[in-house]
């Protein structure tokens, strides 16, 4: 269900990993933003001043200008404070984004911006667990191997009588460098795991049978879908798919990663479906 976002007082807390890696568009949403609405600008270093500012809000209407993680900072911030029904927030994505573009909000700085000033607000479903974190798109265990970047080698004979191009060469990486968004670290593959996986109180899985992967992605009314895919011997094995509102996975050690984060290893975790728990600011498709 969406509603219309009503408030024209725009909170706009610009992340600062955003500042960093790509300004222009920062600046661009700045300009779409202030033409629009009665803006005030934030600029936190860190997350403590990220929160202060998003606890400060009063009635003005949050807009988020940065990438996943910064969302999901603010949905975690807003539950634990018990806020988070009451508040609902606009995102101008500038980085690594897939979450939010999978959660429909636009990729284009400018369609972003323009569907913060004449969107409707859209309820979504939440995944909850049992130590108040916050799942907003996919859950994944184990989570997938994450590269580490490699440092970039100085071409072969780029300074060769030209010291000036190797203090040139090596500013830029710097500043590549700089801009670059920081990644997860890397995390091996553990291979297959004995866990058990209930959904709503019944067993979907039990730790006799190894399995590769877990996943829960978003349903619909309230649900959450479960794909438990078994070890395969041989043949590939059937995944098996089961919808509910509770997961629980318990079993041996384990990672998970939920949205941009991987979190773990923990022994037994518990999510619960929220139907409508927060609210983001989508294009109108009624407009």
């Amino acid at each position: 269900m969406a509603t219309s976002a009503t408030s024209d007082q725009l909170l706009v807390i610009i992340d600062s990993a955003a500042r960093q890696m790509d300004g222009e568009s920062v600046r661009i949403a700045k300009d779409v933003l202030s033409a629009g609405a009665a803006t005030k600008l934030c600029l936190p270093e860190g997350p403590e001043e990220f929160a202060r500012a998003l606890g400060r809000r009063g009635s003005r209407r949050p807009v988020l200008i940065g990438d996943d993680r910064s969302l999901v900072r603010a949905v975690t911030l807003l539950h634990r404070r018990r806020e988070l029904a009451g508040c609902a927030l606009s995102v101008v994505p500038v980085g690594e984004t897939a979450l939010a573009e999978s959660l429909g909000v636009p990729a284009g700085t400018v369609a972003a911006a323009r569907a913060v000033l004449d969107g409707a607000v859209r309820r979504l479903d939440l995944l909850v667990d049992d130590s108040d974190g916050v799942v907003l798109g996919a859950l994944g265990i184990p989570p997938a191997p994450v590269r580490e970047p490699v440092a970039a080698a100085e071409p072969v004979g780029v300074s060769a009588g030209r010291p000036w191009l190797r203090t040139t060469y090596r500013s830029l990486v710097r500043t590549l460098a700089v801009s670059r968004p920081a990644r997860l670290p890397a995390i091996p593959s553990p291979g297959p795991a004995r866990l058990r996986v209930e959904v709503d109180g019944e067993t979907v899985v039990d730790l006799d049978q190894p399995v590769e992967a877990i996943s829960v992605v978003p349903g619909s009314g309230g649900l959450f879908t479960v794909e438990v895919r078994p070890l395969s011997v041989g043949a590939e094995a059937t995944a098996l798919l089961v919808s509910g509102r509770t997961v629980t996975v318990a079993g041996a050690d384990f990672r998970y990663r939920a949205d941009a984060a991987v979190s773990g290893p923990v022994r037994r975790r518990t999510w619960t479906a929220r139907e409508g728990a927060w609210g983001l600011t989508l294009p109108d498709v009624h407009a």
